[in-house]
């Protein structure tokens, strides 16, 4: 069975990407890491050939934050290639511009919860006790 997460070929380059963090990931991953919003997430997180800026390996949630580098037309034809992959083996891919990170901050945290707590949903449904004893 083909290895699909961090492999061991990309370990550098995800290194060197997490010790590069661009402003708008740093500041987002400071309000995500020891699981801030109630969910564990990976940053530089291989997936395939690809690497996610953060991961959550348990909702199979993947959020970019998109910098410069991802402006100009092979960026943005490199980004949809990445995303149809990701959708294909059933990651949900969320973007936000470096410039949102900055701006609205909370807004964006609030979507990244309301989006953990729908996929959550999906994978363990409710955890409300029986409405009568058993």
């Amino acid at each position: 069975m083909t290895k699909l997460y961090n492999k061991q070929e990309y370990t550098k380059k995800r290194r060197k990407l997490r010790r590069d963090m661009p402003k708008g990931e740093k500041l987002l991953w400071h309000h995500l890491k020891n699981s801030q919003l109630g969910y564990k997430f990976r940053r530089q997180y291989g997936i395939g050939s690809y690497t996610a800026d953060f991961f959550c390996p348990k909702l199979k949630l993947c959020i970019e934050v998109d910098g410069l580098s991802h402006v100009g037309e092979d960026a943005e034809e490199h980004d949809k290639r990445r995303d149809a992959y990701m959708t294909s083996i059933g990651i949900t891919v969320k973007r936000y511009t470096g410039g949102q990170v900055w701006d609205d901050l909370d807004n964006v945290k609030m979507d990244i919860y309301n989006t953990c707590v729908r996929l959550d949903e999906k994978i363990e449904p409710s955890r409300q006790p029986p409405l009568t004893p058993p």
